[in-house]
C-alpha cells in the first residue's frame, strides 16, 4: 500500500500536471474549486491529459 506521502506526491504532480495543460489550452483554473467551468473546457482539460499519458506510454513501450 502506497505511503500517504507518496500520495500526497502524486495528487500534487497531477495538479500541477493538470494545470500546464489548462494553461496550455487557454483555460484559467483556480486554485479550490473550479465548478464554473463549462463542460467543454473540463472535458478539454481532461482529454489531453489523458491523450498525452497514453503517448508517454506508448513511448515508453517502444
Amino acid at each position: 500500500m502506497a505511503s500517504k506521502t507518496s500520495k500526497k506526491e502524486a495528487k500534487a504532480a497531477m495538479d500541477r500536471f493538470k494545470t500546464e495543460v489548462a494553461s496550455e489550452l487557454g483555460v484559467n483554473l483556480k486554485d479550490g474549486y473550479n465548478g464554473d467551468l463549462t463542460s467543454k473546457e473540463a472535458g478539454s482539460i481532461g482529454g489531453e491529459m489523458v491523450r498525452r499519458m497514453i503517448k508517454k506510454q506508448e513511448e515508453q513501450m517502444k
